[in-house]
């Protein structure tokens, strides 16, 4: 419009003052002033409309910046002091609403693990299995009931303490534009300081998760950029990358969330067999959909619409041919046919 409105001026000056120079008023030389004079004031005119569209960005981005400034994070830190974790892990009657949703993810949950034992989280899809690992790191405070560490109340624990002494692999494995060597070393504990050693730790965490052989056949091996998201690796080699980054840090409690499930079944089998010896001593949490991925734990947990149904070890649970026992002898049918 001002664009519009500075050219419609220049013609105005110039069929006003031609008018003028025929009834003998004015000279040419005065519409040339006049044209010069509207030249002059064009930028200041296409200025004023220039920032008022500045502040009107400016003003939606302001707007923006204020929800984020004035948003109140549920999960408060009620502690600056640092708190030492061993790993015991104590779930009582904790159940869990989204706040967002409505959806009734856990419903009355009770369970201890000790200090450097494994516990398995199995159960259909959507019966609260990663919930419970979004709980443990307390990316959610529970509705109701409490979570306990080494007997602390989760809430009295310090975040940073917390998550520092946790290693997590979630099941949407989030790889950064980088190299692999760097995706891997992301892991390490914060306030880590860098090492000639943390090459040799990078390695051995990649072995560990079964996936040096596939890193040394890149063309750039460790110095390979995995694009963005990871973009550039199938699904099994995001998951092995994500599972070294976790072990780097030799974290206290070691949380799993379905990581093996784009990998074949000899690659999860010598996955799981470095775990076992990773996850000695360390207090271990494995979500997971197959039962070969959780039968050597010390304690299995049955999910079912968020609640607890069946709880014991991998013989127990067959023993009692119940739900776990079913979903067993599925899933050896399903390893016989394929075999065909």
């Amino acid at each position: 419009m001002i664009i519009l409105l500075i050219g419609l001026s220049t013609l105005i000056t110039i069929y006003a003052g031609g008018i003028k120079v025929f009834s003998g008023e004015i000279t040419t030389g005065t519409i040339a002033e006049f044209i010069m004079y509207v030249n002059m004031l064009t930028w200041p005119v296409a200025s004023i409309g220039w920032v008022t569209s500045i502040v009107q960005r400016a003003a939606a981005s302001q707007t923006r910046i204020n929800e984020f400034l004035s948003y109140e994070p549920s999960v408060v830190n009620q502690t600056q002091d640092a708190t030492p974790i061993k790993g015991s892990l104590r779930f009582e009657k904790v159940s869990f609403v989204y706040p967002d949703s409505g959806i009734v993810a856990i419903k009355d949950i009770s369970f201890s693990v000790a200090a450097g034992q494994s516990v398995a989280i199995i159960g259909r899809t959507g019966s609260g299995k990663s919930t419970l690992a979004a709980l443990i790191t307390r990316q959610y405070d529970v509705s109701s009931g409490q979570i306990y560490i080494d007997e602390t109340p989760l809430q009295k624990i310090n975040l940073n303490s917390l998550r520092s002494a946790i290693g997590y692999v979630p099941q949407e494995v989030f790889l950064f534009s980088e190299t692999i060597s760097n995706n891997i070393a992301f892991g390490f504990k914060p306030n880590h300081v860098a090492s000639e050693k943390d090459q040799q730790s990078i390695e051995q965490a990649a072995k560990d998760a079964a996936i040096y052989d596939s890193i040394i056949q890149f063309p750039e091996g460790f110095s390979t950029r995995v694009g963005e998201r990871g973009v550039t690796l199938s699904g099994g080699q995001k998951q092995r990358i994500s599972i070294a980054r976790a072990i780097i840090r030799k974290p206290e409690v070691l949380i799993f969330d379905d990581c093996l499930s784009a990998v074949d079944t000899a690659t999860e089998e010598e996955v799981l067999t470095n775990l076992r010896r990773i996850m000695k001593g360390r207090t271990s949490v494995i979500i997971a959909h197959r039962i070969s991925t959780v039968k050597h734990c010390d304690q299995i947990i049955v999910l079912d619409h968020g609640s607890i149904v069946e709880q014991g070890t991998h013989q127990d649970l067959i023993n009692k041919d119940g739900i776990y026992a079913e979903l067993n002898r599925k899933q050896l049918l399903e390893e016989a046919s394929a075999q065909f």
